[in-house]
């Protein structure tokens, strides 16, 4: 909340007196002045960066509930994206309960009202493109506020992390994954690789979709959900594209290998490692300090 609160004094300082407050902006790490932002920059609709390094201009809230969906985790304000991100979690949502036995959705984080570095969790989700999507059905009534809070969502996988949980995975989760990943806007699915593995086993028919639901760390109680960049929009910068294949082979078989589901602890440093610094606003691209500034 201190951080929150000195990144929009500094804010506020640096549109009214000038170069020495506007210097403060350079010597905050980014993640407490986007951190700080409360609205959206006022500006034509733009991701800006990278997933991991950029911002968001016009950026739209996704209504807390729809009709097939709820927004969890409300105090974070971070249910704002780029407009193609609002218009596929909609979208997306109302297809869940057709292709699914699910009610609906559950989002989790999406990004900050002007994207960029967050205070707290995600690397990534600075450009308005990522969503995380809870693997627990929405419920038949509407949370309150605070259970919007302490809810916690399924972990879907197993307490040995070789398989998913058979007590709590069903076909919908592979139907509601499937819809996701089938979508045209979809660059990337991200789950944990015990999900991945499920999905391998138990997709059937047309499998060209399992190609863009790669494993990651983490991700035991969500999938990432990864827009590509809009169409023409210079200066949003794509991954490179999924390799070729379901990523169903050995690619898939190193994450149950022992060196990495059971890691041998690293030898001690001879000298203690120097913290990483953390991002400026420098680092981001220049169109960034814009979005900040922009009221």
């Amino acid at each position: 909340m201190r951080f929150a609160l000195f990144s929009c004094v500094a804010l506020g300082l640096a549109l009214t007196a000038g170069t020495a407050a506007a210097q403060a902006l350079d010597t905050t790490p980014a993640k407490q002045l986007f951190g700080g932002m409360k609205v959206a920059a006022p500006m034509e609709a733009r991701a800006i960066g990278f997933y991991a390094k950029g911002c968001l201009a016009g950026a739209e809230p996704l209504a807390v509930n729809g009709p097939a969906w709820q927004v969890m985790r409300l105090s974070r304000n971070r249910n704002w994206g780029h407009p193609e991100l609002v218009a596929f979690l909609e979208r997306f949502a109302t297809r869940v309960p057709e292709v699914s036995g699910w009610p609906g959705i559950l989002v989790g984080d999406m990004s900050q009202p002007r994207g960029g570095p967050m205070l707290t969790g995600h690397a990534s989700h600075q450009v308005g493109l990522d969503a995380d999507i809870w693997l627990t059905p929405m419920p038949k009534r509407e949370f309150t506020r605070e259970e919007r809070e302490s809810v916690s969502a399924t972990m879907i996988v197993r307490p040995d992390r070789l398989d998913v949980d058979a007590k709590v995975w069903t076909p919908s989760h592979v139907a509601v994954i499937r819809a996701a990943a089938q979508d045209r806007e979809v660059e990337r699915i991200f789950v944990n690789a015990a999900i991945k593995k499920a999905l391998c086993r138990d997709a059937k028919g047309d499998r060209g979709w399992l190609a863009k639901v790669r494993p990651y760390w983490g991700h035991d109680y969500h999938m990432h959900v990864r827009l590509g960049c809009p169409a023409g929009q210079e200066g949003c910068r794509d991954q490179d594209p999924v390799p070729a294949g379901e990523g169903c082979g050995k690619e898939l078989d190193w994450w149950f290998s022992d060196a990495v589901l059971h890691p041998k602890p690293a030898p001690p440093p001879k000298e203690p490692p120097k913290p990483k610094p953390p991002m400026m606003l420098a680092d981001l691209p220049t169109a960034c300090r814009q979005v900040l500034l922009a009221r």
